[in-house]
């Protein structure tokens, strides 16, 4: 069994159709370990040596939030410049992350047309958490492919939630139970909501 972490990072979650109920159904997965940034910190005064004590704790790190400007919302950014220090997450000595799985669990306004090449942001979604993945390589963790709800706005009124909102749960058990193929979800360029096809050969969630 692997122990899990969600970051959870959304200013306005009173206003939140699909972040929130996604953070809650990480919530209800008892081997999971969730922590909301914005509720633990709404003055951003980040306890950098709790949170590496976390980091410590945990096998797989994930970070769910909607995609601010190409990225984060701001305390995840905040997170990032204290908690990963020189010495504890890089550096000579800076060894505490290494080997560990991290990803983004992000939701978009944009259709999925939209991140591609020849789409609206001319890249794909996982090009443009370019600075994720770098700092995941930097760390030493694995990344993996992020994992995403596009258009999320009308996600509800087009009866696409609920599966994502599924797929979610489903991803979280496959990482606990150590039973997502890892080469495979680190290759793609997306995960999709039917997971199926990046299972470990013969496991079911």
């Amino acid at each position: 069994m692997a122990k899990v972490i969600v970051f959870f990072a959304h200013p306005r979650p009173h206003r939140s159709e699909v972040n929130l109920p996604l953070f809650e159904t990480a919530r209800s997965i008892k081997e999971v370990t969730t922590v909301d940034l914005y509720a633990d910190y709404p003055d951003f005064s980040i306890d950098i040596d709790r949170e590496q004590d976390r980091l410590r704790a945990h096998d797989v790190v994930v970070f769910q939030h909607p995609l601010y400007w190409y990225s984060a919302p701001a305390i995840m950014k905040e997170w990032q410049d204290l908690v990963l220090e020189h010495g504890f997450a890089y550096g000579h000595a800076g060894k505490a992350l290494h080997g560990k799985v991290f990803l983004n669990a992000v939701t978009t306004g944009a259709k999925p047309d939209a991140y591609s090449q020849t789409g609206m942001n001319h890249a794909e979604l996982r090009s443009l958490l370019g600075p994720f993945e770098k700092t995941a390589d930097l760390c030493g963790m694995r990344y993996l492919a992020p994992f995403a709800l596009f258009g999320a706005g009308r996600a509800l009124e087009e009866n696409r939630f609920e599966a994502h909102r599924l797929a979610y749960e489903k991803l979280l058990n496959a990482l606990v139970r150590d039973q997502l193929d890892l080469a495979k979800a680190a290759a793609a360029p997306v995960l999709p909501d039917d997971l199926d096809a990046f299972l470990l050969a013969g496991e079911t969630v």
